[in-house]
């Protein structure tokens, strides 16, 4: 991994016995969890810096949040990498790493990192109207989806939001989680469409990771 500063020199003028050899990973919220057991077991010298998961439902103040927490961390860590997809921003987080000079995670959206973009390429020109669920989603549902959408409040919404939804596919990192099972069956039954299981393990985003954390 490099030690060249990820950030202008003018956020970079900590003495050396006050930076960190760590790199510093900003990851999104909805990553963190996993990233962080990934680098745990792996032993690698990363330190996970999470941004609120939340920010998906905003997803144009990603890129300003990622800056921000990078060149905060850049004073402290040696390198500093991005743990994010594009995640909606349509290209501005690609702007912010250009200028930092970091490194982000490939692909479109998260889902990518845990099923691969082939493979959730088939899914969706199968059927477009397919609703995705991660583990962290089936966990948070009720938080992020339910309570952010409004259907504690107003359950009529249901058919608006979801009208042209097919099906749920849970890209499942865990699927020998029975109460994580029964709460993916949930959240596909809280908006009426059958559940798909898709195994996927951690290797997409493992492999992903390794070669972000290498290419310093």
């Amino acid at each position: 991994m490099s030690s060249s500063p990820t950030a202008p020199s003018s956020t970079t003028s900590s003495s050396s016995s006050s930076r960190s050899s760590t790199v510093a990973l900003v990851a999104c919220g909805a990553l963190a969890q996993p990233a962080a057991e990934i680098v745990a077991r792996r032993g690698w010298p990363v330190a996970v810096h999470p941004l609120p998961p939340l920010l998906h439902n905003q997803p144009q103040l990603i890129a300003g949040e990622v800056r921000a927490l990078a060149l905060s961390l850049a004073a402290t860590y040696d390198e500093v990498a991005v743990a994010y997809a594009d995640c909606g921003t349509y290209g501005a987080l690609d702007e912010v790493c250009t200028e930092l000079g970091l490194r982000r995670l490939p692909g479109l959206h998260c889902y990518d990192l845990f099923a691969g973009e082939s493979r959730l390429a088939s899914f969706l020109d199968d059927q477009p109207g397919t609703y995705l669920l991660t583990d962290f989603l089936v966990r948070s549902f009720r938080r992020t989806v339910v309570r952010e959408l409004g259907l504690d409040r107003h359950p009529e919404l249901r058919d608006d939001y979801f009208r042209h939804y097919t099906r749920v596919i849970w890209l499942a990192q865990e699927t020998g989680d029975a109460e994580l099972r029964a709460q993916a069956e949930d959240a596909a039954a809280t908006i009426g469409l059958p559940l798909t299981v898709v195994d996927t393990g951690h290797g997409h985003l493992e492999a992903a990771l390794e070669e972000l954390l290498a290419a310093g």
